[in-house]
């Protein structure tokens, strides 16, 4: 009986996780479909290019708690702490290819769309272990205003909660259980920004913030020395 209650867990786990709280959000604030705008994902940061900033606060406060609720409810009905660490993966999966924003692709194909996994990844940690939020948040910050670049900052979740997780196992406050869901988060986060990593390495990622500004100071200052 448990492991049919186990496995409900993670099913319901991944249909909370598909509910796309961006496309609900710009949609109530612009009626704009994010899916036509920019990258077309569901996340916190497409849904600010589509609606603003509050837009995309709103949708990664949203997407946080949907992963960190599940960990939550996992905790309260079952013992078992693979299954605990396995409840949040099943969210990221859920937010990436949420079975609410299935479609046809133009090939023919069926596609499950939704979001990079970033915000998810961190509300899952958050939910593994509260206090990871206080030590995720800077850090990501840190890495957004210091590169400017989302995607790095997306994929520096799954490492950081790996490091968190591992050395809380490793001191004995915490179950080496939750090292695997860090492995796992940063799978998902490293396939659904393939097309990024491949834009990192060509330098044709697009930039946000002060480093983007600084970008653009440079080339304007040396297409005026050209001239």
């Amino acid at each position: 009986m448990q492991y049919l209650i186990d496995a409900g867990i993670l099913v319901a786990a991944y249909l909370f996780g598909s509910i796309p709280f961006g496309l609900i959000v710009v949609k109530l604030m612009t009626g704009k479909d994010i899916r036509t705008i920019a990258s077309g994902r569901t996340g916190g940061t497409n849904a600010m290019r589509a609606a603003g900033p509050w837009a995309g606060i709103l949708t990664a406060v949203f997407d946080i708690l949907k992963a960190a609720v599940t960990v939550w409810i996992a905790q309260a009905i079952t013992p078992n702490v693979w299954v605990q660490a396995l409840t949040p993966v099943a969210a990221i999966l859920g937010h990436n290819y949420s079975i609410f924003l299935m479609e046809r692709s133009p090939e023919g194909r069926i596609r499950l769309r939704g979001g990079a996994g970033g915000a998810a990844a961190g509300g899952g940690a958050f939910g593994l272990w509260p206090p990871a939020g206080f030590i995720l948040v800077p850090f990501a910050l840190l890495i957004w205003f210091g590169t400017g670049y989302a995607s790095v900052t997306t994929l520096s979740i799954g490492v950081i909660a790996i490091l968190i997780f591992g050395v809380r196992a490793a001191l004995g406050l915490g179950p080496w259980e939750y090292i695997l869901y860090g492995v796992l988060a940063e799978i998902l986060l490293v396939w659904a920004l393939l097309p990024n990593i491949k834009r990192l390495k060509e330098g044709t990622e697009r930039r946000h913030g002060l480093p983007a500004f600084l970008a653009q100071r440079r080339e304007a200052k040396s297409q005026n020395n050209k001239t």
